[in-house]
């Protein structure tokens, strides 16, 4: 009997220190126990789902949904990769993949992936294949009805494991088969470099993964070796980032040995870091100007703002995207990893870049930059104000330029690509890119090709004025106008011919990178697409007019931050 009597009051002991201790436990802890509540909740909902649902669940896709729903409540950074997916990480991380070395779009007309732009001494250039070449089989499987995604997958792989390939060539009657190797596929991280004017150099950083601090270095020091070097453009304009230390070690390049580049903070004292410059620079007195744009993000923005709130640059363009955010990756079972946001960037200065709360949404669930007027104001080591939560905001803010609605609707008919493609088939060869251009009497053959095309485009003058005048009748304004409203609908009547000469310039802009690409790659468009950059005009003038770079960079300047 005693033996019972003590067993029983161990029971009730240890029941009211379980109950001491959960009550305990939310009191002191609610956060963690309405964590383990909710885990225990969605635990149980999966097996009742697998038990009783309907129809047999898809674990795999069930549960996938409902991690990704949950990662993306939060910001569009933070991702989940099974192990199936390792190799998109890698990617993300290294800019290497196992592939061809190409871009692929994709022809609506046809319904088929086209190849858009080989890169240079990659494995689908070396095998022969051109831009233009339609995609009809992988590995003897039919491509018919496979969007561009799913091309884009078979064609990645393993290193050294090989394809099989068949294009329809346009101007070619019978299909073309290549035997692919496919190797590490290294995106161009400094895709071009070179004198652009007296003195003037210019390196464009396509990437901050990979190497890109030692690409550039090399690239510098040949421009400063081979060439009479003055000034520097670095060009960053669709730089969306990778790796931090590397855009650390570049800013070290014209930055002194001590200095504070960047600093992350984040909940937990792991994630703070300080990263200063660790070694001599390579220079530390020659003029620089960054180029930026919207497109700009995250090791590009680190970049950009620290060499502007160091007075050591002047950053031209639009305002970048602002993402201040700084990721990591942890492992998970079974061979996942979590990519996870772990801190906010800070430049010299003090600001956050990040120009998009996450944390607080809309209504809707919608989410917005944070406004100018709840941004705070910070100051350059010369004294200069520059303001957090919106990116980096140009010293000399240049407005871009419209683009004419015909331009849109000639490149999404694939009319200019196709052009270009026709073009290198009756050419062999053409003159440098820096050199190149289409003669009038070849715009004329792409205006007939336009208009053998049935090509239709929406004009906006048109739609503004249809609504108009559905608004005057509405109102009982028509009868009135409707001469006035008749003679504007004959003054605004489509005209395709007299569109493609009033916009033939910037037509003309774009079937020259089109064709130059064909023959010279991506260094190729570069180089043509910097004949007519207004960005790099302006970055010219600027390095050119002593005076003027240094006033930007004083602290009493009035051109910071305007318009050109």
């Amino acid at each position: 009997m005693k033996k019972y009597i003590n067993k029983q009051t161990v029971i009730v002991f240890a029941i009211v220190l379980a109950g001491v201790s959960f009550f305990g436990f939310r009191k002191m802890d609610n956060r963690n126990f309405q964590l383990a509540k909710n885990i225990s909740i969605f635990s149980s909902i999966v097996k009742e789902l697998d038990m009783f649902y309907v129809d047999t669940l898809d674990a795999n896709k069930t549960l996938r949904t409902g991690i990704d729903a949950m990662l993306m409540s939060l910001d569009p950074y933070t991702n989940y990769f099974p192990e199936e997916d390792q190799s998109e990480l890698e990617q993300m991380i290294k800019g290497t993949y196992g592939g061809i070395g190409s871009l692929i779009t994709y022809d609506p007309k046809r319904k088929r992936s086209v190849i858009a732009e080989p890169y240079e001494n990659m494995p689908a250039a070396e095998v022969g294949l051109k831009a233009g070449d339609v995609l009809l089989e992988i590995d003897g499987k039919d491509l018919t009805g496979k969007n561009n995604s799913e091309v884009s997958e078979m064609l990645r792989g393993q290193v050294n494991t090989s394809l099989k390939v068949k294009v329809e060539r346009p101007g070619t009657k019978k299909p073309i088969d290549f035997d692919i190797v496919r190797k590490s596929i290294q995106l161009p991280i400094v895709p071009y470099n070179g004198m652009i004017d007296d003195g003037i150099g210019y390196i464009n950083l396509n990437s901050f993964s990979g190497k890109p601090a030692k690409e550039f270095k090399e690239a510098f020091l040949e421009l400063k070796k081979t060439q009479n070097l003055s000034s520097l453009v670095i060009d960053l304009r669709n730089n969306s980032g990778g790796l931090l230390d590397e855009a650390v070690e570049i800013a070290n390049y014209f930055v002194p040995r001590g200095e504070v580049i960047v600093t992350t903070k984040g909940r937990i004292k792991q994630t703070e870091s300080t990263y200063k410059t660790r070694r001599e620079p390579l220079d530390t007195d020659l003029p620089i100007v960054v180029l930026v744009n919207n497109g700009t993000a995250s090791s590009s923005e680190i970049l950009a703002g620290a060499l502007q709130d160091m007075d050591r640059a002047v950053v031209i363009g639009t305002r970048t995207f602002g993402k201040g955010l700084v990721q990591t990756t942890r492992a998970l079972p079974y061979g996942g990893a979590l990519k996870i946001t772990v801190s906010k960037y800070y430049t010299p200065s003090g600001r956050c870049v990040q120009a998009i709360d996450y944390n607080h949404r809309n209504a809707d669930g919608s989410i917005g930059r944070i406004p100018d007027s709840l941004t705070t104001a910070y100051r350059t080591l010369a004294g200069r104000e520059v303001r957090d939560g919106g990116g980096i905001n140009p010293d000399i803010v240049i407005k871009p330029e419209k683009i004419p609605n015909i331009l849109f609707y000639l490149l999404n008919d694939n009319l200019i690509f196709n052009y270009a493609t026709d073009y290198a088939l009756k050419h062999q060869t053409i003159a440098p890119a820096e050199s190149f251009a289409i003669t009038d009497a070849d715009y004329q053959e792409f205006k007939e090709l336009v208009q053998k095309s049935d090509f239709k485009y929406d004009q906006q003058s048109g739609k503004l004025l249809k609504t108009l005048k559905e608004t005057a009748e509405f109102e009982g304004y028509l009868d009135n106008a409707s001469e006035e409203f008749a003679a504007l609908e004959n003054k605004l009547s489509h005209n395709l011919n007299q569109d493609l000469d009033h916009f033939a310039d910037e037509i003309k802009d774009l079937i020259n990178n089109e064709i130059v690409k064909r023959y010279y790659f991506q260094k190729g468009g570069i180089i043509q697409q910097l004949k007519s950059d207004p960005d790099l005009k302006e970055a010219v003038k600027v390095l050119k007019d002593s005076g003027r770079y240094s006033g930007i960079l004083s602290p009493n300047n009035s051109e910071s931050s305007e318009a050109v």
